[in-house]
């Protein structure tokens, strides 16, 4: 009997910003398919998910992809569900309204790559800050420019060998800054994807030990660039538009109201003000504003899809590198739909 390691990973339910989780479960002669995944439990107690005196939370499998770092594993994305086989409250992914996959989505995950014996980026100085600004750092190439390739390449190979949609990395803006782009079609699988991507860099970091930082501004109040989760989407409107009109009615959707704006910021990752000033390509977080091009906007209209005559996607530049991309999916989506309304 051939034994199979799936390690199945979920969400805890800390806040503001939740953590990943995950455990080994060992299955004989285990065919591979998501269909035969059993449902598992945890200790819900011990992720303030559920109290002691009923702490048993529920994990049901809903992606699974090979672990090519593990003989014979398997990687098992989980929704988190109560005793009763409800959703959670901390499960984003069971809030997406996309059941035919319409929405197409495609993630830009910015993070850091973190030396803890000084608490700064890998490539900074025990004391201070590099000599030279941000700037020769991005899409840069030279040991007094790149800062941990080994574990961005590593990755890369980790998640192609899994299956995932990785269609691009390149080094950021700040020092020791990386990002790595998913694309899916379907708001549920592309979220399922950058989590387990997130898992594995997670994983990769602690054989070097370096831990991945995903907070929005973690060097604080400085001139560094804090790290976003850009997020590219589409449906069947926006991909056959044919007309700025319609471009115009579901940008001015984002912003129609402050409970609409307020809405997407609540869920697009956690200090977010500190990251969200109007300085580093972000529009400030009290005002809201689209456009051709601008990367100082709230949502972007890339010149693609203007001269693909109004066909094409949008990218909403708020959510921020720590933002739950279940959450972030779910709220576009619902805004898109709203906007989406032609008035007789």
């Amino acid at each position: 009997m051939v034994k199979s390691k799936l390690e199945y990973i979920w969400l805890d339910g800390y806040k503001p910003t939740q953590s990943l989780r995950s455990k080994t479960k060992i299955e004989g002669d285990f065919s591979g398919k998501l269909e035969d995944c059993p449902m598992w439990s945890f200790d819900g107690s011990s992720t303030e998910q559920a109290p002691g005196g009923s702490s048993d939370c529920l994990l049901k499998p809903v992606f699974i992809c090979p672990d090519a770092q593990r003989k014979n594993g398997y990687l098992v994305m989980c929704e988190v569900l109560n005793a009763d086989g409800t959703p959670h409250e901390t499960n984003g992914r069971a809030t997406i309204q996309d059941d035919d996959n319409d929405f197409w989505f495609g993630f830009e995950q910015e993070y850091f790559l973190w030396d803890e014996s000084i608490n700064k980026p890998v490539g900074f100085p025990a004391e201070g800050f590099p000599t030279r600004g941000q700037g020769p750092y991005y899409c840069s190439v030279g040991a007094n420019n790149a800062y941990g390739r080994y574990i961005v390449e590593e990755h890369l190979d980790a998640c192609l060998d899994a299956g995932l949609n990785v269609e691009g990395i390149n080094a950021e803006v700040a020092t020791g800054q990386w990002e790595f782009q998913i694309f899916a079609k379907g708001a549920k699988e592309a979220g399922d994807q950058i989590w387990v991507a997130r898992y594995i860099l997670e994983r990769i970091g602690e054989k070097y030990g370096i831990s991945i930082n995903w907070h929005c501004k973690p060097l604080g109040d400085t001139d560094w660039n804090g790290s976003g989760m850009h997020a590219n989407f589409s449906n069947s409107t926006l991909r056959t538009a044919g007309s700025k009109e319609t471009y115009d009615r579901i940008c001015e959707g984002f912003g129609k109201t402050p409970e609409i704006i307020k809405a997407c910021i609540d869920v697009y990752g956690a200090d977010n003000h500190l990251r969200l000033t109007g300085k580093h390509e972000t529009q400030s977080i009290d005002q809201f504003s689209y456009g051709v091009s601008d990367r100082g906007a709230s949502i972007r209209i890339p010149i693609a899809t203007v001269e693909r005559g109004w066909k094409g996607w949008l990218e909403d530049r708020r959510p921020n590198s720590a933002a739950d991309p279940y959450k972030v999916a779910a709220v576009i989506i619902k805004t898109v739909k709203a906007a989406d309304v032609v008035e007789a």
